[in-house]
């Protein structure tokens, strides 16, 4: 008679007290206005459909693994050569391959107390020493604090999610200058809603790795694809660690849809103008209302209301079918994150954002 044995868990101890990344709710339980994970209102243009549509009919075979089509599309549109361009499976991919190449306890982490969480997350899973440099009392960025570094990765998302404040280009090359033996990553996920892109700096700096993603901008969330862009011996040590872990990570579906995209880029850019559009509008509306808002330079603004809890607008919003992004960190309690949708549906926010505030009347 064989004996049994109860284990609670075979989890190894290193990895037992990682807290994994929470992502934006995808309820399913009735039809709501989604302004709480950042996705584009808009859907993909005819030509990413199209193709889209048309890999199906090779699904059968594998992907390139060297994304050969994408690097080179990319490229191209960037001013860079292929061997600059490193496609990831979202730009989550590039964050997790910078963490294991360029970060560990002697090389810590360095990157802000306010920002993506996925940084902290990482930072658990690989034994990584994560130090945290306040952001200012506005929310903004103390660039001195990441200048003068010894060894280690810089992270910083530009704009900053969910504060959605940017920086300058002169700001990230005075980083990348005076702190030459870290690597310095700038994530870029929303930068084409209203920041400037430091893309025009990796040739000069070698520790500079730009991670970029289609999730945005290019209304390709569900897709998962990403890219890296840095020198060529960075795009080198990344790529190591991609083929040793997955090297079909971009599948056949995502690649088609990346080339298509970058060819009809001025459809994105369009969307992109509009969405700004929408959220200038927007925080007028709020303002009206009696909100206060950061500096976004995002698809989403950052908010709050000083007479009622962010908690308490965020459960009535839910309850009137409306979603939106409430972090309960001591810096974010009182905030919200809103994710700019159509213009109709940033109406109905502020419509029913107004009804609460008056205590259900309209």
């Amino acid at each position: 008679m064989g004996v049994y044995v109860y284990m609670n868990s075979f989890l190894i101890s290193k990895y037992k007290d990682v807290e994994p990344y929470v992502p934006g709710e995808q309820p399913r339980d009735k039809k709501y206005i989604k302004l709480n994970t950042n996705e584009s209102p808009y859907p993909p243009s005819e030509a990413v459909l199209k193709a889209v549509e048309d890999s199906g009919r090779s699904l059968q075979l594998y992907p390139d693994p060297a994304c050969r089509d994408l690097r080179a599309a990319l490229a191209g549109s960037l001013g860079l050569e292929p061997g600059n361009i490193l496609p990831t499976n979202g730009s989550d991919e590039v964050l997790s391959l910078s963490f294991m190449a360029y970060a560990h306890d002697e090389k810590p982490a360095y990157y802000a107390n306010v920002t993506y969480g996925f940084y902290d997350v990482l930072s658990g899973l690989f034994n990584v020493k994560a130090k945290h440099f306040a952001l200012e009392s506005d929310f903004t960025i103390d660039i001195n604090r990441y200048c003068g570094l010894d060894r280690g990765l810089i992270v910083i998302a530009n704009p900053n999610a969910p504060t959605g404040i940017a920086i300058g280009v002169d700001e990230i090359e005075k980083i990348c200058k005076e702190s030459p033996r870290c690597v310095v990553l700038i994530d870029e996920a929303y930068v084409e809603f209203g920041a400037e892109s430091c893309v025009g700096l990796v040739k000069k700096y070698p520790n500079l790795i730009v991670s970029r993603t289609y999730s945005k901008s290019m209304s390709l969330a569900g897709a998962r694809l990403g890219y890296a862009i840095a020198n060529e011996e960075r795009i080198r040590e990344l790529e190591t660690l991609k083929y040793a872990l997955n090297p079909y990570s971009v599948n056949r579906t995502a690649l088609a849809a990346g080339v298509a995209a970058v060819k009809d880029i001025e459809y994105y850019r369009n969307n992109c103008k509009l969405v700004a559009e929408t959220r200038g509008r927007t925080t007028e509306k709020l303002k009206e209302l009696g909100f206060e808002l950061t500096d976004s330079k995002t698809n989403f603004v950052f908010c709050r209301h000083p007479g009622v809890p962010a908690s308490e607008l965020s459960e009535k919003l839910r309850e009137a079918g409306i979603l939106v992004r409430h972090f309960t960190g001591e810096r974010t309690n009182d905030w919200l994150r809103i994710s700019i949708g159509t213009p109709e549906n940033m109406l109905a926010l502020t419509d029913t954002l107004k009804e609460i505030l008056n205590g259900g009347k309209s």
